[in-house]
């Protein structure tokens, strides 16, 4: 039996390796699912085992599982493909007869009711149809979906969205990473959904003030229509309809879809999450 995590090489897939390490697993026992061979050469380094295989190619994904094994699904990055990837993935576990099928989805789960929660929605009704022991992490909005767009604010002095008055009770990547840990190596987990969040809500003024505040500079939170705002993220150059998807994201925002929280996610990982001030200070170094 190993502890598999897919997308090992992505931004929360790594994330979660190095936490199942830190945590004392033997690297051993952690089996690393990746694309790319030379990508993985660290966690190859580090006695990880490497399983190559790719979401779109279901005949890779023959090998990827093993009975008994607890693994991880980490959702795919390509929007619009998600659904059939997933499926492929789960068709591969079902096959293995693993013992767990922990799925990274999105808050809300079935109430989600936003074009991005779609794929999400429809990827835990196919691990619910398959009979496999799952664990649905339903992940809210990363810090990092803010911070790492820093430059644009900074250039512009302006924090541009569509979801007024609106919460976002976001965590840190590495937070979320470390509830997946959690549940990879822990007891009692099995079909259950935990709706995953941070402590601390948070308006897109309240995070422009406090851009302003470390970085030194004038920042303002500059409320738009959800037509204006699809037109500025059009025109920096993004693809329309994903444009559309993240203004759809503000529209949800603003109907407190990604406020809500019950303190699950510190919970699970025993201490309390990340404050948005500190991502926001890594980011600005």
């Amino acid at each position: 039996m190993s502890l598999v995590v897919t997308g090992a090489t992505g931004h929360l897939g790594h994330l979660v390796v190095e936490g199942l390490l830190d945590a004392g697993v033997p690297a051993g026992e952690i089996a690393a699912v990746v694309r790319s061979k030379e990508k993985a050469a660290p966690l190859a380094a580090r006695g990880v085992e490497l399983r190559i295989a790719d979401y779109s190619a279901p005949e890779t994904l023959t090998d990827a599982f093993r009975a008994g094994d607890r693994v991880l699904l980490v959702s795919g990055s390509e929007v619009g493909q998600r659904v059939a990837q997933h499926g492929a993935v789960v068709d591969a576990a079902r096959t293995a007869g693993v013992a767990l099928l922990a799925y990274t989805g999105i808050l809300g789960g079935p109430d989600a009711d936003f074009a991005l929660a779609d794929e999400h929605k429809a990827t835990e009704q196919l691990i619910l149809d398959s009979g496999l022991p799952y664990t649905f992490l339903r992940n809210g909005w990363y810090h990092e979906n803010y911070t790492e767009n820093l430059a644009p604010v900074l250039a512009h002095g302006a924090v541009v969205g569509n979801a007024g008055a609106g919460r976002i009770a976001s965590a840190s990547r590495a937070d979320y990473a470390a509830a997946a840990v959690a549940v990879l190596t822990g007891e009692g987990h099995e079909n259950r959904a935990y709706e995953l969040s941070g402590d601390t809500a948070w308006t897109l003024a309240e995070y422009a003030a406090e851009v302003a505040r470390q970085s030194g500079r004038d920042i303002v939170h500059r409320e738009v229509t959800p037509e204006q705002h699809q037109e500025i993220l059009v025109g920096a150059g993004l693809p329309a309809p994903f444009a559309a998807i993240l203004v759809g994201v503000d529209t949800a925002v603003g109907q407190g879809l990604l406020a809500r929280g019950d303190g699950a996610l510190s919970r699970l990982i025993g201490r309390p999450t990340t404050p948005l001030a500190d991502a926001i200070a890594a980011a600005l170094k």
